[in-house]
């Protein structure tokens, strides 16, 4: 990043956040964690803004507005992790919270199972960085919001067959200091997450809901408002395809050709492949949430995960990207890196302590803690399935299928404790009929085991036909923490899946 560059980003930081006494309250922490020994330190201020508004038929039902404010300290000692926070932003609170992060690895060293080493990182210095976006949403007022989802669900309400609208904006802004004396960072961002679902109440008592495909962000206010997603568009077409949905017939289970729109293989890539490629997960250590992976190091450059159209990337640089940063919880640089590449595992998703155990070199940036309170655990980076450069187009893709299912929008999912197994369904349903759209369906659930699906893509979409989506909440680890994820890919072609009938599963 440029000295330029810097400068901007460092302008843009939010003024209260950056007058706090950031740089004294890390020189306090370190020394002290210095003087009693520690062989490493780090240190992290945060100040994270969270807003919730929810309406159910245009009338409010919930607002919520929450900080989370705090320090942390985090040692090696001996080869043993220590770790302790404080809410007080004083010199005195971060010098005892790295006491008391020397005493926890003390006390630890007994009984930890191994020596902690990190992975070599260069030092970057004092940089800043800012996330991509134009207007902090927490710069409009609660009232403007509320107003703008009050219009989006009347003008769904004033439609025929519309019986019910739920409406909800969630935003967070993310600053955060980090310091270990090779680098210092200073990172905001921000993000967006609207949802709107309309649901129709047929008199024998079924209901269908269908809700906008629209992704969580990264990008400030404008995207409700124009930049990015053209809301008033979707909101138009939502009422026709959920009167369609309501009287489309049940699909019949079988095998089946899929298209699949990236608003729903997102989802597909994140529990299959984004869980899977998380090496602490592959080698054992994060068992007690979601599991472990089938993808062990042993299979690293020899499983054929996917077809040769498969790549897959980590990333933490995406603009617009939920989890792209500057800088990671341990001072690495944001990076791009392989994972799959020709359908071949290649690489996985590491932090220092995991690419110095495993002899795999630098980190490639995935420490992260979802608030000050938190030690930073191994978390996803945007892991995103690639476009075919000149690749066909949504049409293009559907034309070539002559017996199959065009799949758009995520709902429901489920995966075995390996990554491996799993079911998905979806928003939206057509039958295709050689080479065209022919009505929607309802109760369609894919089945697969992770392998076989992948190898059985045999085209991605061009440029575009890709998409940026993901989620707010992945979860992972004991006390649980969660982290915000994007997953960009195109339209692929899928042969030969097998569909369930989720209405007949059900019965």
């Amino acid at each position: 990043m440029d000295q330029s560059t810097e400068s901007a980003a460092a302008n843009r930081i939010d003024p209260e956040f950056a007058a706090l006494p950031l740089r004294e309250l890390a020189d306090a922490a370190l020394q002290r964690a210095a003087d009693l020994g520690a062989q490493h330190a780090d240190f992290r201020a945060e100040v994270v803004r969270g807003q919730r508004i929810r309406l159910s038929d245009a009338r409010l039902q919930t607002t919520m507005d929450a900080d989370d404010l705090g320090l942390a300290v985090r040692v090696v000692v001996d080869g043993t992790w220590g770790f302790a926070a404080a809410v007080d932003l004083t010199p005195e609170a971060a010098a005892a919270a790295a006491e008391q992060a020397i005493d926890v690895a003390r006390i630890a060293a007994p009984i930890a199972a191994e020596r902690i080493e990190l992975a070599d990182e260069p030092g970057h210095g004092e940089v800043a960085w800012v996330s991509s976006y134009v207007t902090d949403p927490f710069d409009v007022s609660v009232s403007d919001k509320i107003a703008l989802l009050q219009q989006w669900s009347q003008q769904l309400l004033s439609r025929d067959g519309v019986d019910h609208v739920d409406a909800a904006l969630q935003a967070v802004k993310e600053c955060k200091f980090y310091c270990d004396g090779a680098t210092t960072a200073i990172q905001q961002r921000v993000r967006l997450h609207p949802e709107i679902t309309a649901v129709a109440l047929s008199p024998d008592g079924r209901f269908e809901t269908m809700r906008t495909l629209a992704p969580p962000a990264g990008r400030g206010y404008e995207y409700l408002t124009g930049t990015g997603w053209d809301f008033s568009a979707e909101l138009a077409e939502l009422p026709g395809m959920l009167a369609e949905k309501m009287a489309a017939p049940s699909v019949q289970a079988g095998r089946y050709d899929l298209v699949i729109h990236p608003s729903n293989l997102w989802l597909t890539i994140h529990e299959s492949i984004g869980h899977a490629t998380e090496l602490d997960r592959a080698l054992g250590y994060e068992a007690a949430y979601a599991g472990t992976s089938f993808a062990t190091p042993d299979k690293l450059g020899s499983l054929q995960y996917g077809s040769p159209v498969m790549h897959i990337t980590g990333d933490r640089t995406a603009e617009h990207g939920l989890s792209t940063v500057g800088y990671d919880d341990e001072g690495v640089a944001a990076q791009s890196w392989d994972l799959i590449a020709g359908g071949v595992l290649t690489g996985y998703q590491l932090d220092r302590r995991i690419a110095r155990s495993t002899g795999l070199g630098r980190s490639n940036g995935c420490a992260f803690a979802d608030s000050p309170g938190h030690m930073p655990l191994q978390r996803m980076a945007n892991v995103s399935l690639q476009p075919a450069a000149g690749g066909p187009s949504v049409e293009e893709l559907i034309a070539g299928v002559e017996h199959g299912i065009y799949i758009a929008g995520d709902k429901s999912w489920s995966i075995d404790m390996q990554r491996y197994n799993f079911q998905f369904t979806g928003q939206r349903f057509y039958k295709i009929e050689s080479g065209r759209l022919a009505g929607q369906l309802r109760d369609v659930a894919y089945q697969a085991v992770t392998t076989d699906f992948w190898n059985s893509m045999e085209a991605v979409g061009g440029p575009q036909t890709y998409l940026l989506a993901g989620a707010f909440n992945c979860g992972k680890g004991q006390p649980s923490q969660v982290a915000p994820v994007s997953h960009g890919c195109p339209a692929v072609v899928m042969r030969g899946i097998r569909i369930l009938n989720t209405a007949e599963e059900a019965a």
